[in-house]
């Protein structure tokens, strides 16, 4: 089961998941408001209801398929929601592989006043973003210029602009898929300090495969993972090189540390 990060969509990591094909079963889900998704009410997008949007979909593929092993692969948004909605609920994807969580840090922890000055940037950021687009390769090129993403796989530009935005057959352009105001109120409200000391408590195997917290000017996410994982016996990989992104920067060594902690678990030989 995979999911992605906040203002993302599934799609987009195309370059990770096409690896996983020959090999599984993939249920791929894009958040309310993201991707593939219709439009939802702006007053529904917060994450008491991401929470219910992962039991929904839970039930949903046990529904359909029965009970089998479910391992959640998630990225950033979808990985903090998958730790919430397990904390909340039980048992339900196991094991877990969570990419870059931006779990917000603990009180008391010297990160925690960075993440939040970091999220308000990014929020702010967010409601600058341009809205509509003569085409998907605008935001391609526009996403190519980020520095941030400068170490995305030339695919993946294109990919991830393609899924992001929505064609309004009206206006005859295209539209982000995810309003920027629902954007940058994800990045406001990700603020429960709860999560990270209660994750030694996951009822489930759980892996944090993050990004670089060694590279010059790091997101914070990738400092958090690396944080959690000296406090906590949470199994943890950094991928050398990566930044936030790291599933669409180098998605062969992300599927290698996957997939050593899924043959750890015993969910694969």
């Amino acid at each position: 089961m995979l999911s992605h990060g906040n203002g993302l969509a599934i799609d987009g990591y195309f370059s990770f998941w096409r690896l996983l094909l020959d090999r599984y079963d993939l249920v791929l889900y894009d958040f309310r408001n993201h991707g593939q998704n219709p439009p939802h009410h702006p007053a529904h997008h917060h994450w008491r209801n991401f929470i219910q949007d992962d039991e929904r979909i839970w039930r949903a593929i046990r529904d359909r398929w029965g009970a089998k092993p479910a391992a959640g692969v998630f990225h950033s948004l979808s990985a903090v929601a998958a730790v919430m909605h397990t904390l909340e609920k039980g048992a339900r994807w196991d094991p877990l592989v969570l990419f870059d969580p931006p779990i917000y840090p603990r009180e008391g922890h010297p990160l925690q006043s960075i993440q939040s000055t970091g999220e308000a940037d990014l929020a702010s950021r967010a409601r600058r973003r341009t809205e509509r687009y003569k085409s998907p390769d605008d935001l391609a090129r526009s996403f190519a210029r980020v520095p941030h993403f400068g170490r995305w796989r030339p695919e993946a530009y294109e990919l991830m602009a393609r899924a992001t935005l929505r064609r309004d057959e009206a206006a005859g352009d295209w539209v982000l898929a995810c309003p920027r105001e629902l954007e940058a109120h994800v990045f406001e409200s990700n603020r429960d300090a709860t999560i990270w000391p209660r994750m030694k408590d996951l009822p489930v195997a759980c892996k944090l495969i993050c990004g670089d917290p060694a590279i010059e000017n790091q997101q914070l996410p990738a400092l958090i993972g690396h944080a959690i994982a000296q406090e906590t016996p949470i199994a943890y990989d950094a991928i050398p090189g990566t930044s936030h992104f790291l599933q669409v920067e180098r998605p062969q060594e992300c599927v290698r540390a996957m997939e050593a902690f899924l043959r750890v678990c015993r969910f694969v030989d």
